[in-house]
């Protein structure tokens, strides 16, 4: 007799288990349907056309479910192309070449370069570059551009934003300290202001997150030119305006 009643204790305890499992799962299944839709329902899906993680931090931060498709471009600079010419054009091609793929999502795209004395600084080939990077900025002023570009459907909507910074001097074992932790290699100009990189900047002009490499303020006012808020009371994410 006792022996039965574990038995059955031991297959009600299973049973339990087993829907508790399944309930989880259905749970599981639904989160990641909504994680891949990037959206709530009738809402349009958005997609990161970046591997950045800063960008992917910085849109994050606004609330919004998206998920992340790197866009493959040539980003060698046109003769005689201006900075801002340059990073519209690169984060436009960026959005387009995503879009074709996904023609109902609102795709968002960035480029960002650095220029001083009219020279276009991208990121650096290796710890060599870097430090010559470096070594320019040393002590004086230069430009961040930023291109921002979205496109929902057949619509794209660019805008740059330029921001300026300003080094300190740096010392020779400063130079070789920041040269050595690899912090610049995969950032426009060969440094990074929200990471050790700040340590050298005692003033910036304009808008911080666009030396990140997004600002976020042009993202929502680009989006709101195509007809999507991004922001909704309810944080829901993007819908009509």
């Amino acid at each position: 007799m006792f022996a039965r009643e574990v038995r059955a204790c031991k297959k009600a305890v299973r049973n339990t288990a087993l829907l508790m499992l399944v309930q989880i799962l259905n749970v599981l299944r639904s989160e990641r349907r909504a994680t891949l839709a990037g959206v709530s329902e009738g809402l349009p899906e958005i997609i990161l056309a970046s591997g950045s993680p800063r960008r992917r931090e910085l849109l994050a931060g606004l609330g919004l479910t998206f998920r992340i498709k790197p866009a493959d471009v040539d980003e060698t600079p046109q003769s005689g192309e201006a900075p801002d010419a340059l990073v519209a054009r690169l984060s436009g091609a960026k959005a387009e070449t995503v879009a074709k793929t996904q023609p109902d999502a609102l795709v968002i795209a960035a480029d960002t370069v650095v220029v001083v004395d009219g020279d276009i600084l991208g990121k650096p080939k290796d710890e060599r570059e870097n430090r010559r990077f470096l070594e320019r900025l040393s002590g004086r002023a230069h430009s961040v551009y930023t291109g921002h570009s979205l496109m929902y459907g057949p619509e794209l909507g660019t805008k740059v934003v330029a921001s300026k910074v300003r080094f300190r001097a740096l010392s020779a074992l400063e130079l070789d300290w920041y040269v050595a932790t690899g912090e610049g290699l995969d950032k426009a100009g060969g440094y990074g202001i929200q990471g050790k990189g700040a340590a050298f900047i005692p003033y910036i002009e304009g808008c911080y997150f666009n030396v990140m490499g997004l600002s976020v303020s042009a993202v929502v006012t680009t989006a709101a030119d195509l007809g999507l808020k991004l922001l909704e009371p309810s944080g829901m994410g993007v819908g009509r305006v």
